[in-house]
């Protein structure tokens, strides 16, 4: 039987996604590595199934596994890819679905150009949770600003924020410069979070700009990362280094991102189509 898939990615951050209208594909760890190999499968920062929602408040259904093979609450980037792909494939005939995550319900709209083709997607990512026994993390504050850590490479103050997975931002001068791939493995798995953490490492360049790189968890550093965005957003503002809209300058491209006055973030960016392709996998005797 082959499997059928479409690479995609939004600012860089890029999915095998696959059509499972039958929810039939499992995949383990070893096959989710395998596949997200860059040398020996396709090579991808995670998987995305597209399935029937469970929940009848809902459009269509997204499971996301990390390239190591854990399942990740969401993806930011990923639930926009999610959505081109469905617009693309004529699933939807409305620019408004509603998406379910592991991390809850997420409202998406798309926008077209004159020739009705996709530009970007607008993604209603939920209130950020700012409780720590919520995001979780054991360290003190409700929320958690510049809290304390104790790493082989130093100490680090930390924010921390849950878009539906949790975030721990650390603010520095350079983010160039940042070591985001020797601290940032260390902060990931740290005990003072029990699910692990996505890492952030950013820099204020404005009141409106924020540059950024990603340590995320289950998968390395990204070019781009949609729920940190919005996490990093959130923290600034409640750190007060910017207001609560931003762009957020990642490596792999721009995500426009807002705090709104109701308490919902808001994240807006581009999605693209990378290829599509099959591999063929043997029946089981």
């Amino acid at each position: 039987m082959d499997l059928h898939f479409t690479k995609m990615q939004g600012c860089g951050n890029d999915f095998i996604v696959i059509d499972d209208p039958m929810s039939e594909w499992d995949f383990d760890e070893s096959a989710v590595q395998l596949l997200c190999d860059r040398h020996f499968g396709v090579g991808a920062d995670g998987i995305i199934l597209v399935r029937p929602a469970t929940d009848p408040a809902a459009d269509f259904f997204m499971l996301y596994h990390n390239a190591d093979g854990s399942l990740a609450e969401m993806c930011g980037n990923g639930i926009r890819v999610f959505a081109r792909f469905l617009m693309e494939t004529g699933r939807v005939a409305l620019d408004a679905i509603e998406v379910q995550t592991l991390g809850g319900i997420k409202h998406v709209e798309t926008t077209r150009d004159e020739d009705g083709r996709f530009v970007s997607a607008r993604v209603d990512m939920g209130e950020p949770v700012l409780a720590a026994v919520d995001i979780p993390t054991t360290l003190a504050g409700d929320p958690v600003l510049d809290a304390p850590i104790v790493t082989e490479l130093g100490d680090v103050r930390v924010t921390c924020v849950s878009m539906g997975n949790p975030h721990a931002i650390i603010w520095v001068d350079d983010v160039d410069s940042a070591p985001v791939t020797t601290l940032g493995p260390l902060v990931e798995v740290d005990a003072a979070f029990p699910r692990k953490t996505n890492v952030e490492f950013a820099q204020v360049v404005g009141v409106d700009r924020i540059r950024l790189r990603v340590w995320e968890r289950g998968v390395g550093e990204t070019l781009a990362c949609g729920t940190g965005a919005c996490a990093t957003l959130v923290a600034a503002a409640l750190t007060g280094r910017t207001g609560r809209v931003a762009t957020i300058e990642l490596p792999g491209g721009d995500l426009e991102i807002e705090w709104s006055e109701t308490g919902r973030v808001i994240m807006t960016g581009p999605a693209e189509t990378v290829f599509e392709g099959a591999l063929v996998v043997p029946d089981e005797e």
